[in-house]
């Protein structure tokens, strides 16, 4: 399905191929993995308090992944009577529809299920990867990113990947040097080509994402330390480029965001932001050229994502924060950068956009409703989360068919974002 429906700032049209339609939110990110909802018609403004709040369940269990909603059902995964459990509920009620032990493993998850042609794929952090049946949960398929690939994350946080789905393919990130990004056959999970990448520092935290430069099509994504940066061509899995110098040793987090043929990527841990430039120079050959770098001290996002409107990016910045930036995706020079959170927002803040407007949801659970342009920021509305589980707001929130989902912990709430005529 292929349709335009929304107008970013700057005036440039934003075009989406969703999975399962426009409305809907099927995977990590979006339908189009880059953090923008092309909803309209969602409120300006919130009123004190916020939106208003339709539904809260419990029984999601823990952990910190985020959700997806297709075809009128919310996916997600959570520890659950020591096990990984994937579930399925109502999207009007959140009434559970399901829940799946899709592993034993007692590890709490941090990825995001994908929804695809009726098939749920989830991970675990230890690597357990299942393919669920999205209408009863039945597990079809499993794979370990450790048994059957070698693979290792960078650090001990675990896999935190949400992987891609492309046509007939599974793009997963095991993080060994044998077989560092793979592509199964995403009805069988058979293997349909390993990636080698010599010292490449394990899986980094970021999910794949597809880009395709002058007819050349490739996945991008952000592994440890020694990888990098990393563009891998689709139908072989020949690693083309690698680009090094924004990356650190603990967690290289954010996902990579595109505009073909240019690349932003940013990471925490002092490791700064970079612009880069994608060249193809002969067949099966692409270059990878640094625009603009950024010190850590000027600009760095932890790990809330950051989501491109019309020409310009805008992120929160700061190790462990959230300020407000904005970034020129032409040139890559910073905007502007604010020194204060704005409604007391605290620590690292996912973002999301929807509308021409931001949403910024904070580690200490205070989700703000921004108006920025090239020009500023102003601030349209903002609460706190209450009943809170205690723990840090890192689930990045989702909109889907008009409303807001924000998971914390064994918590899912629900708030109606809809314009009222």
């Amino acid at each position: 399905m292929n349709r335009t429906s929304w107008l970013g700032s700057g005036g440039v049209v934003l075009l989406i191929s969703g999975l399962l339609g426009a409305a809907d939110w099927p995977q990590w990110r979006g339908p189009e993995r880059d953090g923008v909802s092309r909803e309209t018609g969602l409120l300006k403004s919130w009123p004190k308090g916020g939106p208003p709040l339709l539904w809260t369940v419990k029984g999601c269990g823990n952990g910190f992944s985020s959700v997806a909603v297709s075809g009128g059902v919310i996916y997600g995964t959570g520890m659950l009577e020591g096990r990984n459990h994937l579930w399925a509920r109502q999207e009007k009620t959140g009434e559970l529809l399901w829940s799946t032990p899709y592993s034993e493993q007692r590890g709490e998850p941090n990825s995001t299920p994908v929804v695809h042609q009726g098939k749920v794929y989830a991970l675990t952090r230890d690597g357990d990867l299942a393919c669920v049946d999205a209408r009863t949960g039945r597990v079809l398929w499993r794979k370990n990113y450790g048994k059957d690939f070698g693979g290792r994350m960078m650090s001990g946080w675990g896999y935190s990947e949400s992987p891609l789905v492309d046509g007939n393919k599974l793009i997963c990130t095991p993080g060994s040097d044998e077989a560092a990004v793979v592509a199964l056959n995403k009805d069988t999970g058979a293997v349909i080509w390993k990636c080698a990448i010599p010292r490449c520092g394990g899986a980094g935290y970021a999910s794949p994402i597809k880009v395709t430069v002058d007819g050349v099509s490739l996945y991008v994504t952000h592994l440890g330390p020694s990888g990098g940066v990393v563009g891998v061509e689709a139908q072989s899995g020949k690693l083309l480029w690698q680009y090094k110098r924004v990356s650190n040793s603990t967690a290289n987090i954010p996902t990579v965001v595109a505009r073909s043929p240019y690349l932003f990527c940013s990471t925490g841990y002092d490791s700064g932001a970079a612009l880069l430039r994608l060249r193809v120079t002969g067949p099966m050959q692409v270059q990878v050229e640094e625009v603009k770098r950024h010190s850590g001290r000027e600009l760095q996002n932890h790990h809330g994502g950051m989501v491109l409107v019309g020409d310009y990016l805008y992120l929160g910045h700061g190790h462990n924060n959230g300020l407000p930036a904005c970034v020129d995706f032409r040139n890559g020079e910073i905007v502007w950068k604010e020194s204060r959170n704005p409604a007391g927002g605290g620590g690292s803040a996912a973002v999301i956009a929807a509308d021409g407007m931001l949403y910024f949801r904070y580690q200490n659970g205070v989700v703000a409703l921004l108006q920025a342009t090239p020009d500023g920021l102003t601030l349209a509305g903002a609460f706190q989360e209450t009943n809170r589980s205690g723990r840090e707001c890192w689930a990045h929130p989702v909109i889907a068919n008009g409303r807001l989902y924000l998971r914390d912990q064994d918590k899912l709430a629900c708030y109606d974002l809809r314009a009222r005529k």
